[in-house]
C-alpha cells in the first residue's frame, strides 16, 4: 500500500470549468449542466508558444494551472505525470491526411505537437522546470496507471507530484474507431506528507484479483464519466469535492485493480 497526500485539485471539463466551481457539482450541492468547453488561454506560456498550443495542450494547461493557483512560484519544483489515453488525435489525424496527399508536407508545429509528451513539454515551459517528468498512456486504463506512476514518485523518491489526467474528444473519422465524446482534465497536486493545505489522504492498494470499477451516482455526471477515459477519475473527484472518507476502485490494463481508500484531512 502507498500512501499521498492530495495538495490541491484542478478541474477543467464541459460544465466544469474549474475546481472552485466543480466541487459544488462534485459535491451534490449544485446541478450539472454540461454546457460546450470555452478555449482556454494558458496564462504562463509565452506568446509564440501560446499560439502553437493544440487544444490538447490547452486542455490539459487549465486544469494544471488552476491546480497551481498562485503558487506559480513553487511548480518549478514539481515532478509531473501527464496520463492521457491516445494523445492528440487531431493532430495525428491531420498528419495523416498530408502524408496521404501529393504534397506530403508536414508542419514541424504540427509534428513536435503529435509527440504523446507534448502537454508535458509546454508545461516545463511555462514553469520553467527541470524536474523529472512522466507522460504515460495505457488506453481506458490511463487514470489508474497515472495514479500508480504518481504515486511511486511520491512515496519512493519522495518527490511532490503533479497528476494530469486529460483526454480530447475525439473527431470523425477517428470517432469511429474511438469514441471519446467530451474532453475533461484534471489535476492532483500530490505530496509524501500532511500540510496544512491538504485535502485528503489517499492509501493506493494494487488488488491482483482486480476489483469493480466505482461510478457516480449522478447520472449526468456518470454519463461524462463513460465518454472519455481521464473522466474515470470522477469519484475520487467527488469524494475530495465532498471532503467525505471512501473507496474508490479502478480497473487496470494487466486485469489487476487499484483500490482507493480517501480519508479527508
Amino acid at each position: 500500500m502507498t500512501r499521498v497526500f492530495v495538495e490541491s485539485v484542478g478541474l477543467f471539463a464541459p460544465g466544469l470549468e474549474s475546481w472552485a466551481a466543480g466541487r459544488e457539482v462534485l459535491s451534490g450541492r449544485s446541478r450539472y449542466c454540461l454546457e460546450p468547453l470555452s478555449k482556454y488561454r494558458p496564462e504562463g506560456l509565452p506568446p509564440n508558444e501560446r499560439r502553437r498550443a493544440t487544444e490538447v495542450v490547452r486542455l490539459a494547461f487549465g486544469a494544471c494551472e488552476d491546480a497551481i493557483g498562485q503558487r506559480i512560484e513553487q511548480a518549478a519544483a514539481l515532478a509531473s505525470v501527464f496520463a492521457a489515453s491516445g494523445g492528440d488525435f487531431k493532430v495525428n489525424d491531420q498528419l495523416c491526411r498530408v502524408l496521404a496527399s501529393k504534397q506530403r508536407m508536414v508542419s514541424p508545429t504540427q509534428f513536435h505537437n503529435s509527440v504523446h509528451n507534448a502537454a508535458a513539454g509546454y508545461w516545463s515551459i511555462s514553469t520553467h522546470s527541470k524536474a523529472p517528468s512522466v507522460s504515460l498512456s495505457a488506453f481506458d486504463y490511463s487514470v489508474a496507471a497515472g495514479l500508480l506512476e504518481a504515486a511511486a514518485l511520491v512515496a519512493v523518491e519522495g518527490w511532490q507530484t503533479l497528476l494530469v489526467l486529460y483526454d480530447n474528444s475525439v473527431g470523425w473519422p477517428m470517432q469511429g474507431k474511438r469514441d471519446v465524446g467530451q474532453p475533461f482534465s484534471a489535476a492532483l497536486w500530490l505530496t509524501p506528507q500532511r500540510s496544512a493545505e491538504s485535502l485528503a489522504r489517499i492509501d493506493i492498494a494494487l488488488v491482483p484479483t482486480g476489483c469493480r470499477e466505482t461510478v457516480s451516482a449522478n447520472l449526468e455526471l456518470e454519463a461524462l464519466r463513460c465518454t472519455n477515459p481521464a473522466a474515470r477519475a470522477i469519484p475520487l473527484l467527488e469524494l475530495l469535492a465532498a471532503r467525505c472518507d471512501g473507496e474508490v476502485g479502478l480497473t487496470t490494463a494487466g486485469g489487476q485493480g487499484l483500490l482507493l481508500t480517501v480519508a479527508a484531512c
